[in-house]
């Protein structure tokens, strides 16, 4: 079945132990973002989750 992720191993991860990006599976996910279809999405990962975060804080103002 194709679940549209691809090969895991190809893959890209923000982790945010060390805020850096990787590709592949690892050794866990719990403290990764992702995956990511490129090194790119995965560079912007914390970014999008703070403007994502911002905005729904906004809207619980309301």
């Amino acid at each position: 079945m194709d679940t549209g992720v691809g090969d895991m191993n190809e893959q890209w991860w923000f982790n945010l132990k060390t805020q850096q990006v990787e590709q592949g599976l690892g050794e866990g996910n719990l403290d990764r973002l992702g995956p990511y279809a490129s090194r790119v999405e995965a560079e912007g990962a914390l970014e999008r989750m703070h403007s994502r975060t911002d905005a729904q804080d906004r809207e619980d103002d309301n």
